[in-house]
């Protein structure tokens, strides 16, 4: 009999199974995008072109985020210098009626405690644009703004920096 720990991981593993294989790309060419970072400065597609850029998408308030998280400070420290940038896409709500609500000073603690660049979509609108149906996910962009990649779901066990090195030196 399984153990409850061992439910949760086998559950989040077909969960990250399925995430991988239904991820719905929905946006062809470059993706234009202007998302405000929590520093008061706006990220446009525009900006970032050029780089290949990660975009982690991912809510406050979901533990699987918070390994992301820390995945994605790894992830930025092995490709600094190497024209890689990557966020952390926060899709919490900027309503504060919202049960999802976040305030960007919130969101600075996160970025100051796992030390991540983090950007807003708290209308989802580039989450759906992208095709991401669920959070925590992954899209890797080209140095053109193309989609070049993406990760639904996560699995908690697995080293995020390890499944998304290979594609990114691909990309580079």
């Amino acid at each position: 009999m399984l153990t409850v720990t061992r439910r949760i991981a086998a559950f989040a593993v077909l969960i990250f199974a399925l995430g991988v294989s239904s991820m719905g790309l929905t946006q062809n060419g470059p993706v234009e995008f202007s998302l405000h970072a929590i520093d008061g400065e706006n990220v446009t597609s525009q900006s970032v072109r050029g780089e290949v850029v990660v975009l982690a998408f991912g809510a406050s308030w979901l533990p699987l985020s918070r390994n992301q998280m820390e995945g994605v400070k790894k992830l930025a420290d092995q490709y600094a210098g190497r024209g890689v940038t990557v966020y952390w896409v926060s899709v919490d709500s900027e309503n504060t009626k919202s049960k999802n609500f976040v305030s960007d000073d919130q969101l600075r603690e996160l970025a100051r405690k796992y030390k991540v660049a983090i950007l807003r979509d708290p209308e989802g609108a580039l989450s759906r644009k992208m095709g991401v149906d669920q959070v925590p996910s992954i899209v890797i962009l080209d140095k053109q703004g193309n989609i070049a990649g993406s990760i639904g779901g996560m699995d908690p066990n697995a080293n995020l920096t390890t499944q998304l090195s290979a594609r990114l030196d691909k990309i580079l």
